[in-house]
C-alpha cells in the first residue's frame, strides 16, 4: 500500500497539490501502521519467550479501569455507547498484576467492543469475587460473532471480518497480545458470542497478597 502511495506521487502526483498532500496522510497512516504492527510482534514474540518480565504489584483494578474508561469516553460518545461498571462493581477491588499490562489488555478489550459496537449500544465492565481470583468481565451488545470463529479469535492476524477489521484500523494482533498478557500472569481468558447478540470476554487476576 505505501509503495503504491509513493508510485502516485513520483509518477506525477507530486506536482498536483490536490492529490500530493492527500497522499502523503496516507503514507504516514499506513507507516503507523506498520510501526503498531511491528511493536505488537515484537510484544509477543518477547511473552513468549518469557523475555518480557512482568512487574507484579497490587493495586486497585476498579481505579485503573475507570482510568482507560474516561480515556476512551470520547471514542464511544462518537458512536452513542455508554461505557458503564455493573452493579456492584464500582468500588475497590484489589488485585496483585502488572498493572501497565491489564491496563494494556482492559484498553484493547474496551476498544473492539466499541468497535465493533452497535450505535447507541453499551460497554459493561464487571468484578466478580472468585475466592482466590478476581474475574474481570467486559460485555457489549454489539454485533456479534459466530461460533465457528470463537476457537480462533485469539490467533495472531485472524479477522472475522476483513473489511471490517481493515476499517476499524486494527492490526489484527490485539487478542493475540491479550491472551499472552493473561497466560503469562499464569492466568485464563475466555469468550463468548453471538451472532447479532453481543460478545463477552472474561479473564482472571489473582486477588492481592
Amino acid at each position: 500500500v505505501i509503495q503504491g502511495y509513493i508510485l502516485t506521487l513520483l509518477d506525477g502526483g507530486l506536482e498536483d497539490p490536490d492529490i500530493n498532500r492527500k497522499y502523503l496522510e496516507k503514507t504516514e497512516k499506513s507507516i503507523n501502521r506498520m510501526i503498531t504492527i511491528v511493536k505488537d510482534l515484537e510484544t509477543i514474540s518477547r511473552l513468549e519467550h518469557g523475555v518480557l518480565t512482568l512487574q507484579q504489584t497490587n493495586f486497585d483494578i476498579f481505579q485503573v479501569s475507570t482510568d482507560i474508561v474516561e480515556s476512551l469516553e470520547d471514542r464511544a460518545r462518537k458512536k452513542g455507547i455508554k461505557i458503564v461498571f455493573k452493579e456492584g462493581s464500582n468500588k475497590k477491588t484489589m488485585v496483585h498484576a502488572d498493572p501497565d499490562r491489564i491496563r494494556q489488555v482492559i484498553t484493547n478489550l474496551i476498544v473492539n467492543a466499541i468497535n465493533y459496537g452497535k450505535e447507541k449500544g453499551y460497554v459493561r465492565i464487571a468484578f466478580y469475587d472468585m475466592e482466590e481470583n478476581i474475574m474481570i468481565e467486559i460485555k457489549d451488545d454489539g454485533i456479534g460473532i459466530s461460533e465457528e470463529h470463537l476457537p480462533r479469535l485469539f490467533e495472531r492476524f485472524y479477522r472475522v471480518d476483513k473489511s471490517r477489521s481493515m476499517q476499524s484500523g486494527g492490526t489484527g494482533l490485539g487478542l493475540a497480545i491479550v491472551k499472552h498478557i493473561i497466560e503469562a500472569h499464569k492466568q485464563t481468558i475466555n469468550i463468548r458470542s453471538s451472532s447479532g447478540v453481543g460478545t463477552t470476554i472474561a479473564f482472571t487476576l489473582k486477588k492481592k497478597n
